[in-house]
């Protein structure tokens, strides 16, 4: 059987990432309680309530590494594997332990345990829906949104943002019908990431999350309304996206951005029947970690994948948790020239992306000091940094001028803080210490118990000297490299034969600074104008 929401607690368990809260708490305590967490916490006994409620499911990179079943470094390829080798979903008669259908009046939304996150919202926020819905000419869409409980039977949805389900609405809209879709609240942290992808219209997100499984997403039918709901799930809300236009009010809401969304209006939801196990539990995403962290392996491979297209050679990516997972990227690449500015175009393509910085695959992308470093010492702004205005955007972005009558756009901004072209590679050496592999600080700690320093032998620094000649006759060394070779000999006697050799105008250096003799073809020959 499929990994699903149950088998992932009892996983989360064993790894001491979910802690079981058994004395009572009041839901409204809940979010705050998530949020001094390090761990995931399901409360078993909620005030009011009969149902457990989970939170803090995916709010960090090894509880998502757990539920993938890898790495977190590896979520993002298992991804790309979703994308580029979709397995369609499997449809079976009836859901998984699904015991209770209420339907028609019988619905009652104030029964689920649906907390309150912020203390600006707009009410009670269903947060993990996974929402199918069906379109005649392009199918199965599944998407994740937000839906503020107003009656017992009826929602609002978060779909201000154009994106396939609000085509899906305004089709239906304009034949003056509305839109089946399911709400599948406690499915596997798989589905919710695929259903956060922002895939093409026509393209089956749940075949993307049986890619990303490497078995298919089972799927079963709803009984009230022609959509299919995700078999696994722990509730199905079996509802219709009302012809209603987007003329309600709804929200605020706390966004992915770490702020408050503002009121926004939407289309009203109506729904038909609840299905849910006997023993649910109530998933509550908490704002904005849980949202935050799982979309960092979708962007990641949605970056690779259009950098692949444009011929670069990626070598690490990292989709900022201070960008939000969202709208920062640095890209670390092996370059070709010209590959820095490419880079910047493709990754500005991709969705939301907003800033990227590009450097070079000796920069670490995760060291924030390393790329700070790198945008210091190889860019110049005039020749740089690119600024692309009047690009596509999301209305969440707090920067922008807010906007009722159209979709806003944005100014995005690339860096190419790759190391420029012509310029001497020398410039970029490192600073980097003799011996760093071999020196240990612990081996020095302590008393010496001989009680005196080694006395050095002394050397033949004539006869040293000749050696280093013929040495740096053949090629050009570093002093530390010399000091390596003629290990045997003291170090302020490998001082002494160079300089006994500087003294007698045979010894000179080549462009990177490494020892030569003068006059040999490795010699760097003094800037025009200056005196030798």
């Amino acid at each position: 059987m499929p990994a699903n929401f149950r088998s992932l607690l009892d996983k989360l368990r064993e790894a001491g990432e979910l802690l079981d809260i058994q004395k009572p708490v009041d839901i409204r305590h809940i979010a705050t309680l998530v949020d001094k967490a390090d761990k995931a916490l399901l409360f078993h006994n909620v005030a009011g309530y009969e149902m457990p409620v989970l939170s803090g499911l995916t709010n960090s990179r090894n509880r998502i590494a757990l539920a993938m079943g890898c790495e977190f470094d590896a979520c993002e390829s298992l991804v790309r594997r979703g994308l580029s080798e979709p397995v369609e979903p499997e449809f079976i008669e009836g859901g998984a332990h699904r015991e209770i259908f209420r339907e028609g009046g019988d619905v009652d939304l104030f029964h689920l345990p649906v907390p309150l996150f912020s203390i600006f919202d707009g009410g009670p926020m269903i947060t993990a829906g996974v929402t199918l819905a069906q379109d005649p000419e392009f199918g199965l869409n599944a998407g994740t949104y937000r839906f503020q409980v107003k009656e017992k039977n009826l929602t609002g949805i978060d779909i201000v943002t154009p994106n396939n389900l609000r085509r899906y609405a305004e089709r239906a809209l304009a034949e003056n019908r509305p839109l089946p879709i399911s709400i599948n609240i406690g499915t596997h942290p798989i589905e919710l990431i695929a259903s956060l992808y922002k895939a093409p219209i026509g393209t089956n997100e749940m075949g993307i999350a049986g890619g990303i499984r490497g078995e298919a997403v089972r799927l079963a039918p709803c009984k009230s309304v022609d959509v299919p709901c995700i078999a696994d799930s722990e509730i199905v809300l079996e509802a219709e996206i009302l012809p209603t236009g987007w003329t309600k009010p709804e929200g605020r809401f706390g966004e992915f951005t770490r702020l408050m969304g503002g009121l926004h209006w939407n289309p009203h939801v109506r729904i038909k029947a609840v299905s849910m196990r006997k023993d649910a539990i109530y998933y509550g995403l908490h704002m904005p970690w849980e949202n935050i962290w799982i979309s960092a392996p979708i962007y990641e491979a949605a970056l690779r994948r259009i950098l692949k297209e444009a011929g670069i050679q990626v070598r690490a990516i990292n989709v900022t948790p201070g960008g939000c997972c969202h709208w920062h990227a640095v890209i670390g690449i092996r370059k070709q020239a010209g590959d820095g500015k490419n880079a910047i175009m493709a990754a500005l393509s991709v969705a939301d992306m907003k800033h990227v910085v590009i450097v070079d695959e000796n920069i670490d992308v995760f060291d924030g000091m390393d790329v700070e470093w790198a945008i210091a010492t190889c860019v110049q702004a005039d020749r740089d940094v690119i600024v692309i205005p009047d690009a596509r955007s999301k209305p969440l972005d707090p920067s922008l001028e807010p906007l009722v009558d159209r979709v806003p756009t944005t100014a995005k901004c690339g860096i190419d803080a790759t190391i420029p072209e012509n310029v001497p590679s020398e410039r970029y050496h490192r600073i980097s210490y003799a011996y760093a592999d071999q020196v240990k600080l612990a081996d020095y700690l302590g008393e010496d118990e001989r009680g005196s320093a080694l006395e050095e032998a002394e050397a033949d620094i004539a006869a040293l000297a000749e050696f280093i000649r013929e040495t740096i006759e053949k090629e050009p060394l570093y002093f530390a490299e010399l000091a390596e070779k003629f290990s045997s000999e003291s170090f302020q006697s490998v001082s002494r034969a160079l300089g006994d050799l500087h003294l007698r105008g045979e010894i000179w250096q080549d462009a990177e600074g490494r020892h030569c003799l003068a006059g040999s073809p490795f010699a760097a020959a003094p800037p025009k104008g200056k005196d030798e």
